[in-house]
């Protein structure tokens, strides 16, 4: 009878074993970022940054009228404003995302006179547009639009996430990146 228990007593260890490893969380949830959730025209803050996406529009063509670049493709276009939260050292947006059906695409960073990487300044709205170039054969009705400060991977800290509903999104011709501005928007 001592070997029978011995035997239980074992596989119940084992089991146990087993428990603890399904529970534990994996490392990247233990270190992710921590998701921040709002709409368009939601006043969204993060540790770092305060937002308020504007809206979201199509485009066949994206220029920067005084740089002479354009890019033809299927551009979806945010126009935003951010600022900083609590201090304007290093205070920028680094990470621009767009998350559609899984897949995740980066803000381009071609057009000179975007959003990215713009110094923003606590309590003070800097107006600007983020543009992503995605495949043409994707036809989206929705996604979410990630942002974060200074750091481009942001472990442990904030990440403001905006749902974006693609399907009501306007689609123009072209539209103009604008060089981004402080204070009230034009």
């Amino acid at each position: 009878m001592n070997r029978w228990v011995s035997w239980l007593a074992g596989a119940a260890l084992v089991a146990a074993a087993g428990g603890v490893v399904a529970v534990t969380p994996s490392t990247d949830t233990r270190n992710g970022p921590f998701l921040v959730h709002g709409t368009v025209s939601d006043t969204v803050a993060s540790r770092e940054l305060v937002v308020t996406v504007d809206s979201a529009s199509f485009a066949d063509r994206v220029t920067v009228s005084d740089d002479d670049w354009q890019a033809e493709g299927n551009w979806l276009v945010v126009e935003l404003s951010a600022a900083a939260r609590q201090t304007e050292v290093e205070a920028s947006m680094r990470l621009a995302t767009l998350v559609v059906d899984g897949r995740e695409f980066i803000a381009s960073e071609r057009p000179s006179t975007s959003l990215i990487g713009t110094e923003l300044r606590v309590g003070i709205d800097t107006h600007g547009m983020l543009a992503f170039q995605l495949p043409t054969d994707l036809e989206p009705s929705d996604a979410e639009l990630r942002l974060a400060g200074p750091h481009s991977t942001p472990r442990l800290d904030d990440v403001i996430v905006v749902h974006l509903d693609l399907e009501s999104a306007a689609r123009e011709r072209t539209i103009d990146i604008l060089e981004p501005t402080i204070g009230e928007s034009s």
